[in-house]
């Protein structure tokens, strides 16, 4: 008997997993027995679990993906004689492979690559698993002239058998498993190449890196590729340069983001909101020194744990003082100026504090991964019972402003701690358990779909991860939310309890955002630079058809500006077309023409952004009329 997708059924033992999967009409790239995944001609087993998968499971994707490197690699050893290989694993969206050649990859390359690949998936060949012994592992890769491939055996347990695949005259090491021929695949591109460091060390050689994508069917590949010149299209990097938003100096330093006017407003744009909402909701706004003491980082823990991500000390009066990485501790610190009551309970203070962390150049990426950046942290202070309504709270915060900003899909995980290795956290069952109910409680009581990730918790605590889902779906990193029992224990807090004794209190860590850095540089991409009229640096430009209307044009201005619209004059010597297609790229949403019959009937001629014309308008109707969608939400 054996349990197929949580159904019984009779399959006598040694039948292929592909010929389960072709009993049931399903159309499975490999499958998932005893909690391994396993190729179609696998034998079943008897009295065990077989889950089959398709396309649609992100195992099913890897392994069709992972049988495309193969036939890349295929490709580029029949083209490119001396050739060595490295690795080719499936990734997201798609699957590289890392060659060693003569000199580098160009497009014709990757064409060629392509029709190869072509060739050899219309040959249809068998893929068939093959295992050696250690020492004939080496001495095939050996003979074969593929250092890397002798690399990653010699660095094996001795004791492991080696797994490789055959696809014709093509052999490569591999654990598997594979689509069982190369006929199989169907719609696949190459992409574009970049140089890599052999196991991404500087001091290894140079390897040129193809990466490429597949699917089963050629319109989803035709939609991924979309997408991907949408992603292009939508790129912050681009779009911060050309919408005159912020810029980044390597003399000035790598990862450090420099803020222009308009990227300075809409930030301030959204800070502002950030405050009044905390504000609503019952927090409490701090301001905390960029530098402290290393000790205060020992005594924290952070020292330890994250010091490789930490700038290197500077000396200060004998002390060394380090650029704060987080802003806890500082937290903290205020959290013990005074004895604290369980009347005054719950605290919610609040931060846009700006940290450094070390990343390597290879990481920084735009305004996505960068070395200085303001968080919107928060530290909640609370009893064990206010635990679970405080979670709810921050959890209903970080829905409100999500929707705020745009984004109305999101996925959730409950990370919690892996019940195998208990021994990797701090703190007992006992709190664990109330930490992860509380987590829990508030998930249900928001009523919202989750994951649980077993083993993704923080060694001090679970938390909650949402996953904001943009415009073209991808996934962001979003709002965070921690509970933390390390920092109360190492820190000594307590609080004075209702029986007069000291209590210790539970620290919520959370972020709605999350950088700013790194939420503007999704907002951009979001809205492709489009922002919606309240975030927009320039809500309308007033557009003179010839010199003598400019008198007018800035009796608009002052009109406009007056009644709280962020508005421009666009007074260059240049024609109307020109300037219209000007502030569309700049994105702006309305354009007010003005000329001799806008001038008699004191009125602007309107043009929305991605609504065309739309007529005239008198200058306070318009005024009327931006105003409820031009000032902070409500």
């Amino acid at each position: 008997m054996v349990t197929v997708d949580g159904r019984q059924l009779e399959v006598p033992a040694g039948t292929p997993v592909g010929q389960v999967a072709a009993q049931l009409g399903l159309r499975a790239l490999a499958g998932r027995m005893g909690g391994r995944l396993v190729g179609l001609d696998e034998p079943v087993k008897e009295d065990t679990s077989l889950e089959l998968l398709d396309f649609c499971t992100p195992a099913g994707r890897e392994v069709y993906r992972h049988t495309a490197s193969h036939v890349l690699a295929h490709a580029v050893r029949r083209l490119f004689p001396g050739v060595k290989l490295a690795i080719g694993p499936a990734i997201e969206d798609g699957f590289y492979y890392d060659f060693e050649v003569a000199r580098p990859f160009t497009p014709e390359d990757l064409a060629a690559i392509e029709q190869e690949m072509a060739r050899i998936v219309a040959e249809d060949w068998p893929i068939q698993r093959q295992i050696m012994q250690r020492d004939q592992a080496i001495e095939h890769f050996r003979l074969a002239d593929e250092p890397y491939k002798v690399e990653l055996i010699e660095d094996l347990p001795e004791d492991v058998a080696i797994s490789c695949y055959r696809q014709g005259d093509f052999l490569d090491l591999c654990a598997g498993p594979h689509l069982p021929s190369t006929g199989r695949l169907g719609a696949f591109k190459l992409l574009t190449t970049a140089g890599a460091y052999w196991r991404g060390d500087e001091r290894c050689p140079m390897l040129q890196r193809v990466y490429g994508t597949a699917f089963e069917r050629a319109e989803d590949l035709e939609k991924h590729l979309f997408n991907l010149e949408e992603q292009k299209r939508r790129d912050h990097r681009r779009l911060g340069r050309e919408l005159d938003l912020y810029s980044m100096h390597e003399e000035g330093g790598a990862g450090l983001v420099f803020w222009h006017p308009r990227g300075a407003l809409v930030r301030q744009l959204i800070e502002d909101f950030w405050r009044k909402v905390h504000r609503e909701r019952g927090y409490d706004i701090l301001y905390s020194p960029h530098i402290a003491k290393v000790d205060l980082w020992k005594t924290s823990g952070h020292w330890s744990w994250y010091k490789d991500s930490m700038y290197s000390p500077v000396k200060i009066d004998e002390a060394e003082y380090l650029l704060k990485p987080m802003n806890c501790p500082f937290h903290i610190l205020i959290y013990q100026t005074q004895t604290r009551s369980y009347r005054e309970l719950p605290l919610r203070w609040a931060e846009l504090g700006t940290v450094y962390r070390y990343e390597r150049s290879g990481a920084l990426h735009g305004l996505l991964r960068v070395r200085g950046f303001t968080q919107d942290d928060a530290h909640l202070f609370c009893r064990p019972d206010q635990l679970e309504d405080e979670l709810v709270g921050v959890v209903d915060l970080a829905e409100f402003m999500m929707k705020t900003f745009g984004y109305h899909s999101y996925d959730v995980m409950l990370s919690v701690r892996d019940p195998e290795r208990r021994d990797k956290y701090i703190g007992d069952d006992r709190v664990w358990e109330q930490a992860e109910g509380a987590l829990l409680g508030a998930l249900r009581r928001k009523n919202l779909d989750y994951v649980v990730g077993e083993g993704e918790a923080q060694f001090y605590g679970p938390k909650i991860d949402i996953t904001l889902k943009d415009s073209l779906g991808r996934g962001w990193q979003g709002p965070t939310i921690q509970v933390d029992f390390n920092l109360p224990e190492r820190f000594d807090l307590g609080y004075m309890g209702e029986d007069g004794t000291l209590h210790r209190p539970v620290m919520i860590h959370r972020t709605v955002l999350g950088s700013m850095e790194r939420f503007f540089g999704g907002l951009i991409e979001h809205y492709a630079g489009a922002f919606p009229l309240w975030l927009a640096p320039v809500q309308a430009v007033v557009i003179p058809i010839a010199q003598r209307h400019a008198g007018y044009a800035q009796e608009v201005l002052a009109a406009l500006k007056g009644a709280g619209i962020r508005v421009e004059v666009d007074l260059r010597n240049e024609k109307v077309g020109f300037k219209i297609r000007w502030h569309e790229v700049q994105k702006v949403p309305y354009m007010l023409v003005v000329g001799d019959r806008e001038m008699e009937s004191q009125s602007v001629s309107v043009r929305e952004r991605g609504g065309g014309d739309r007529g005239r308008l008198g200058v306070q109707e318009l005024a009327a009329e931006l105003l409820p969608k031009a000032g902070l939400p409500l």
